[in-house]
């Protein structure tokens, strides 16, 4: 048993600080949770004293690409280094994620479920994963693998991670089955153009329809699956909302349409913005992507704005895919930034980020019952986020109750 001595808590279950607080774990878990004052530390426990530390839940990233190392078509898609290179870099990349404070990703497409099954049993340090495989998408939609020339992937398609590829309602349902049946936790489709999207597919063009979705949707949930709808905006933003998709990712034009936002707050539909990746684009992007970029952000924060004034619950998500790598509070910054306050922003990495990806019971408060995943970071973040990025400010990051990162030593992450 493990007695964790918080002289300052922001446990997830409201925007306040608890001080001089202590939490029993045992097994992974926290078993108790109350004033110092008030608990009793079992003989024989071992104490972590957070000192002048402010102690969090572990943070949750709800949308990453933990697979892909930059955005050019060739590192996209695996041409540039040897698969086995690869591998070992999303190795690298997990331990690297989890030493900065993040103990849960979901990734939105790319990783195989093989990397989920070898953290869980202790071959890789990295966050728990919940994986999405391929990125489902009618013929000429975002996720197939096809180069501005024109051609196509010039190597199979990975069984680990199928193509996403599949036309018509039956496709739809026989591909959601072949995503579970190859590991999906989660199923993502894409229902609209992307800010990077070229040859035609705009923001809101509308890449599926509307029976495609309903199919989709209706099958996933059929085999117990979360739906991540990838839509920025107009008739695919729509159709994915009334479906019934859990989340969606970007919604960069929410706020044109209130009904869909009322439509969310009552179904319970999470909002991802993942503004961070667009904030990429806009810096070191492409010139398209910078200007595309541009020409988003004010509706993006408004939608933002709106989803919140409408009691819709946002996520953190970043939509990392090489330069966010190690970074992913980039994306809590991002959210202050456009109208957050620091309490809100980290709430949606942890509480509201352990509703959204189903995993509410164990996952992202540090109450009795649920896992002990937390991390101890130097400041106050509730009034400065800016120094969970790269994990500046955090010191120490405890996973089910083990401590897999503590920088209290003076060594820096990478160091032995």
């Amino acid at each position: 048993m493990k007695a964790v001595i918080c002289a300052e808590l922001f446990d997830g279950t409201s925007v306040e600080i608890r001080k001089d607080w202590t939490l029993l774990v045992d097994q992974g878990n926290v078993v108790t949770s109350g004033p110092f004052s008030d608990v009793e530390i079992p003989e024989g426990a071992e104490v972590v004293d957070s000192g002048s530390l402010t102690v969090l839940p572990g943070l949750i990233d709800c949308h990453d690409h933990l697979a892909s190392f930059g955005y050019e078509t060739a590192s996209r898609w695996g041409l540039t280094e040897q698969r086995t290179h690869r591998d070992m870099r999303i190795a690298s990349v997990l331990k690297q994620t989890l030493e900065t404070g993040y103990t849960t990703i979901r990734d939105a497409g790319g990783l195989a479920a093989g990397f989920r099954d070898a953290v869980d049993e202790g071959l890789v340090p990295g966050p728990r994963l919940l994986v999405s495989l391929g990125i489902i998408t009618p013929t000429g939609g975002i996720g197939e693998h096809i180069s501005p020339s024109g051609y196509g992937t010039p190597f199979p398609e990975d069984p680990s991670v199928p193509s996403g590829v599949a036309n018509g309602p039956h496709e739809m349902r026989a591909k959601v089955r072949e995503m579970v049946r190859s590991g999906a936790d989660v199923i993502k489709f894409a229902a609209t153009g992307g800010a990077s999207s070229r040859g035609g597919l705009e923001p809101k063009d509308m890449l599926i329809s509307e029976e495609e979705i309903d199919a989709l949707v209706d099958e996933a949930h059929k085999l117990g699956r979360k739906v991540m709808c990838h839509a920025l905006g107009g008739p695919g933003l729509r159709a994915g909302i009334e479906a019934g998709v859990d989340s969606i990712e970007h919604g960069t034009f929410l706020h044109e349409d209130p009904e869909l936002l009322q439509l969310m707050a009552q179904a319970n539909i999470f909002f991802a913005p993942t503004f961070s990746v667009y904030k990429y684009h806009g810096e070191r992007g492409t010139p398209h992507g910078r200007r595309r970029s541009a020409e988003l952000r004010d509706d993006h924060v408004s939608s933002l704005l709106a989803a919140m004034e409408a009691g819709v619950k946002v996520v953190s998500g970043t939509d990392a895919g090489g330069w966010l790598h190690g970074n992913n509070a980039e994306e809590i910054v991002c959210l202050v930034d456009a109208g957050m306050t620091p309490a809100q922003a980290i709430l949606a990495a942890t509480r509201t980020a352990a509703e959204c990806i189903g995993r509410e019971n164990d996952l992202g408060t540090l109450e009795a019952g649920k896992k002990a995943d937390l991390i101890f970071v130097d400041g106050s973040p509730l009034v400065d986020v800016t120094g969970l990025q790269h994990g500046r400010e955090v010191s120490l990051v405890m996973k089910e109750g083990n401590v897999v990162y503590d920088a209290r030593d003076g060594l820096g992450r990478g160091q032995d």
